[in-house]
Parts: structure tokens; C-alpha cells; sequence
């Protein structure tokens, strides 16, 4: 068996992964990112960079590169909610660097930060390896072992970081406590083709008792249609022909394209988690993205929590790391800086899917209430929703240890703020959507 030693192991190549291995080897820690494919190329993944990553990405210097690839910009959102059209979100005013949510295939973006990651000489990137036991010294982890095509590795580490996703496999080999949140959707993913003349930047269609998610991706939507949970073997057995018609009811300008989708095997069930771990680390042990919280798709927010906790992740351990010193208190500190933000966006994935129940009780057209007409014209809520989704709570920034300390107390203050802002513009919203 193979044997490697590094300072810092990382399983999982996706967004907390890559930028958490670019960060530490930028600081001039050896890290090694095990990524179970063999590439990024993956389809029906969130392709949203939000503005605060942005805001990272220009930090490092790599912004302006980053916007060469192609992309779309989305600079509001709106919502067809039966007869109305809802202004959801308004990123233009946004107290950042890029004032848009950039639309770009994840495995783009991670295949940009992992060529610019190989510049410096601690990283190392290995596909094909999938992580899957924890090696463990009595009670303090110290490596793991990987399944390669060549045959088992084993990583031994100062520190292991989990960024396998939701249903990660280092989290369930460390026994750490997985809370759940009922959410009473799933999500079916699909691509149909976009034309001229379609809507830029409605992002939701909600009528007919169904919700459907339009992503811009140019020369094609990809789409969303949010269903009941469990409700999929009930969809297939009524035929493609009724899931079409579905699509077309609530979409009329899409009934010329409806016929692309030939076969069920065209479309992707993602079955909607919300989650989180109780405690986030072991000695030697952190998780952190998916692999701590899964998010519901809602916003497209999992991607840019799973990247501030990265950047967190390094601002607080690089210099322990560098040092031999990571204790399980600082490990902690992560957690701690990063559970708030978390707690309070899944709070938000909640309430707002608690209101699908009722939209899933219609059969008929929608007509919207006075009540949402009100909610509409709040003074700043669509600034108020677009800093919740865009940038989000507690925003991290690229910087030392030192730095990252200065910032705390008046990150703390700014997320107080904006929660209490945005749970209020919430609160207003879901009250007029239960009288619909």
C-alpha cells in the first residue's frame, strides 16, 4: 500500500474542496485534494458564483481571468407567481466588488482554481482517489485511506478535511451527528433549449398548484420542476406525455420545445436536503460544505456557503497547520465562526419551502394576492433579499489569521442586521403567499 504524508488532506474536489486546497497551498501548506473522478465534468451541479466568491476571487487576483470563461450575468431576479410578475431579488446595489451572480458550469470555475492551484508547489491534486476509511490514532484521526485504479493510499495528515458532500463518506465513518430538517419538495432537473424573446431574469414560474426554476444558461434554460417529495415514481407512471403538458401549462412559451424531452432518462431527480452536523469536528478531523450542511438548491446558496467556510477554514488554520499546532478548540472556532450563517440561511430554506405545501394543494390558475402586491413594494426588501442571496451572512474575506480577527466583530454586527432585515422581508412574504 502506497503511503503519503502531508500536512493537510482534503477529500472531495468540489467548491469547499478546491478553494480550501488553493488557500492553504497559497499560504504555503503541503495540501493533498482527493477527487473520486477523474475530472469536473459533471452535469446538473449549481453554477452560480454569487457575488461574495467573486468578491474572493478578486482578492486572490483572479477576477478578471475568472470573467474571460464564458458566463451569464444576472443582475435581479423575478419570479412569475400565477398572474404577477414578483421582483425577488436586486443585486445591483450590492456593497461589493461584482454587483451579479455570474452563471458558469462548475466544472469551469473548478477547473480555473485548480490550474492556478498547481502553481504553487504544496498543492497536489489526485483524481481517481476516493476517500474511505479514517485512520485514526486512538481518538485523533491522522490520515485517510483512498481507493485509487491503482490500489489503496493512505494519506497520512496533521489534519483531514471533509468536503465530500452531502452524503459524505468521511462524516459517516466519524460517527458525527447529522440533524435533519424536514423539506417537503424534491427537485427534477432538466435542459431545454432557450430562443430569443424568452424572459432574461424570471427565475421561478409558480401556477396551476407547481413551480418551475428557468436558469439562463444562453443558448438553453436549465430547468427545475419542483415537485411534492416522494413524488416521482407518481410523475413517471402518469407518462412524459402529462409531464410535457405540465411544463407547457405553466410555461405556454415553451410548448414549441416541450418535445426535446424524449426520455426519462433526460431527467435528473435531486432529492432536497436540509441538514446539519451537531459538531463539525473530531481531533484531527473537520468538516466543512456539504459534507457539515446540505442546503436546499433554493438561491443556489450551498455553493457560496461551502466557499466562505473554505476561506474561514483557511484564514483560521493555515498558520496553526504551518506551525503543527491545530488543537481541536481551533477547530472549533470554525464551526463556530461558520454555524451562525448556516443556521440562519437554513432557517430562511425552511419557512420558504413550508409554503410549497400549500401551492401543491391548486389545480387552478393562480391569481396573485394583495397581500404579495404589498410585500412587492416594501422599501428595500429587494436589496434586502438580494444581499441574504448574493453575498450572504457573515461574508468572508481573503486575509491572515490577524485580519480575519479584526473583521469578526463588525461581520458579527452586519449579520445581525441583514438577518434581522431579511427574516422580517421573509416573515411578510410567506404570510401573503399562505392567503393565495
Amino acid at each position: 500500500m502506497e503511503l503519503i504524508r502531508t500536512t493537510c488532506c482534503v477529500v472531495g474536489g468540489g467548491p469547499a474542496g478546491v478553494m480550501l486546497g488553493y488557500l492553504l497551498a497559497r499560504a504555503g501548506v503541503d495540501v493533498v485534494v482527493l477527487e473520486k473522478h477523474a475530472d469536473f465534468f459533471r452535469d446538473f451541479r449549481g453554477d452560480t458564483v454569487h457575488p461574495s466568491t467573486l468578491d474572493v476571487m478578486y482578492e486572490l487576483g483572479l477576477l478578471e481571468e475568472l470573467l474571460e470563461l464564458p458566463h451569464q450575468r444576472v443582475t435581479s431576479v423575478s419570479a412569475r407567481i400565477g398572474d404577477y410578475e414578483f421582483h425577488a431579488a436586486d443585486f445591483k446595489r450590492l456593497p461589493t466588488h461584482s454587483k451579479f451572480v455570474a452563471l458558469m458550469p462548475q466544472w469551469d470555475f473548478l477547473n480555473f482554481l485548480a490550474t492556478r492551484a498547481r502553481r504553487f508547489p504544496g498543492f497536489h491534486l489526485r483524481t481517481e482517489h476516493v476517500g474511505m476509511n479514517l485512520i485514526r490514532d486512538g481518538q485523533t484521526v491522522v490520515g485517510v485511506e483512498a481507493r485509487s485504479p491503482q490500489g489503496a493510499v493512505r494519506f497520512q495528515a496533521d489534519l483531514v478535511v471533509a468536503c465530500d458532500g452531502r452524503h459524505s463518506t468521511i462524516r459517516q465513518g466519524a460517527g458525527l451527528e447529522l440533524q435533519e430538517f424536514g423539506v417537503p419538495i424534491d427537485v427534477l432537473w432538466f435542459r431545454i433549449s432557450r430562443r430569443s424573446g424568452d424572459p432574461e431574469q424570471v427565475l421561478g414560474n409558480v401556477n396551476y398548484g407547481k413551480a418551475l426554476i428557468l436558469i439562463n444558461r444562453g443558448n438553453y434554460f436549465q430547468a427545475g420542476m419542483i415537485i411534492r417529495k416522494g413524488s416521482f415514481e407518481q410523475l413517471k407512471s402518469a407518462g412524459l406525455d402529462a409531464f410535457r403538458e405540465a411544463i407547457e401549462q405553466i410555461a405556454p412559451y415553451l410548448a414549441d420545445r416541450v418535445d426535446e424531452l424524449a426520455s426519462w432518462d433526460q431527467i435528473k431527480l435531486l432529492t432536497v436536503q436540509i441538514n446539519r452536523l451537531r459538531q463539525w469536528h473530531l481531533p484531527g478531523l473537520l468538516c466543512i460544505g456539504d459534507a457539515a450542511h446540505a442546503m436546499s438548491p433554493a438561491g443556489g446558496v450551498g455553493i457560496n456557503l461551502a466557499i466562505q467556510d473554505a476561506v474561514a477554514t483557511a484564514n483560521l488554520l493555515a498558520r496553526p497547520l504551518l506551525e503543527r499546532r491545530v488543537t481541536e478548540a481551533l477547530l472549533h472556532r470554525v464551526q463556530r465562526r461558520r454555524e451562525f450563517p448556516t443556521r440562519v440561511i437554513q432557517t430562511v430554506q425552511v419557512t420558504a419551502h413550508n409554503a410549497f405545501e400549500r401551492v401543491f394543494q391548486m389545480s387552478g390558475p393562480l391569481k396573485a394576492p394583495w397581500q404579495l402586491k404589498v410585500v412587492e413594494h416594501l422599501p428595500g426588501r429587494r436589496w434586502v433579499t438580494g444581499y441574504l442571496v448574493g453575498v450572504g451572512v457573515r461574508p468572508e474575506h481573503v486575509a491572515s489569521a490577524a485580519r480575519a480577527e479584526r473583521h469578526r466583530e463588525w461581520s458579527l454586527k452586519k449579520a445581525a442586521i441583514a438577518a434581522g432585515a431579511l427574516l422580517g422581508a421573509v416573515v411578510a412574504t410567506v404570510r401573503a403567499l399562505r392567503v393565495l
